[in-house]
């Protein structure tokens, strides 16, 4: 039997993993199996166990994936380290790169993010497994960790009196997150949602961003 080189493992490792998000894309992942990969890749069985143990080894790689080619790191690092930014400004523009990235990625990561969430309720220990070898941040994580202590800092420096604790301010942010994330994926994907409205991930963003600078005590100009 020929050697196997480095390269040519982790190029039919690769194709796998792309296999699995083209299988993720067309149905819910938590209803792929191990065959609908073996199905879209055209091997054998015994081929993709030579690569990879289970269905779930190849979800945690392509979760590793996702994260490295979506990554939003450059918009969020830019925000992070622009000086002489007011309140307001930050704020928008987080809330903007929110919107955008959800935007251009709807249709994918965004709706691959929003079944994975649905697994880690139904199914957490499996979930953890997958997420285990994960590495990086979502744009909401990063916003989180990089930006949102600026906003706080800057929100205190112009005076602004905090209608609640950067904790609960903090929950807030990530439960409505949460929910623009469920019905435009719901509407884009699989066409319900629970408003019987279409919603727009920009202006669903912008709409957060005028209610967090009113939840720090600031006022919205308009």
């Amino acid at each position: 039997m020929p050697k196997v080189t480095p390269e040519y493992y982790e190029k039919k490792k690769a194709m796998i993993v792309e296999a699995a998000y083209q299988v993720c894309l067309r149905k819910p992942v938590e209803a792929v199996t191990i065959t609908d990969v073996i199905a879209e890749t055209g091997m054998s069985m015994g081929a993709i166990y030579r690569y990879y143990e289970g269905l779930d080894e190849i979800l945690a790689d392509m979760v590793k994936k996702l994260r490295k080619d979506y990554d939003s790191y450059e918009r969020v690092e830019c925000l992070s380290k622009e000086p002489d930014l007011s309140f307001e400004e930050i704020t928008y523009r987080a809330c903007d790169i929110l919107g955008e990235v959800m935007e251009e990625h709807l249709m994918d990561i965004q709706k691959i993010n929003f079944d994975f969430g649905s697994l880690a309720v139904n199914d957490p220990g499996r979930m953890t497994k997958i997420m285990s070898g994960a590495s990086g941040r979502s744009s909401a994580e990063r916003i989180g960790v990089c930006v949102f202590p600026r906003m706080v800092e800057a929100a205190g420096k112009q005076g602004y009196r905090m209608k609640g604790s950067p904790e609960e301010i903090g929950a807030f942010i990530s439960a409505a997150f949460t929910g623009i994330e469920k019905c435009c994926i719901l509407q884009a994907c699989y066409g319900t949602g629970d408003l019987g409205i279409k919603i727009e991930p920009r202006q669903a963003f912008r709409t957060l961003a005028k209610s967090i600078i009113l939840l720090f005590g600031g006022s919205i100009n308009e």
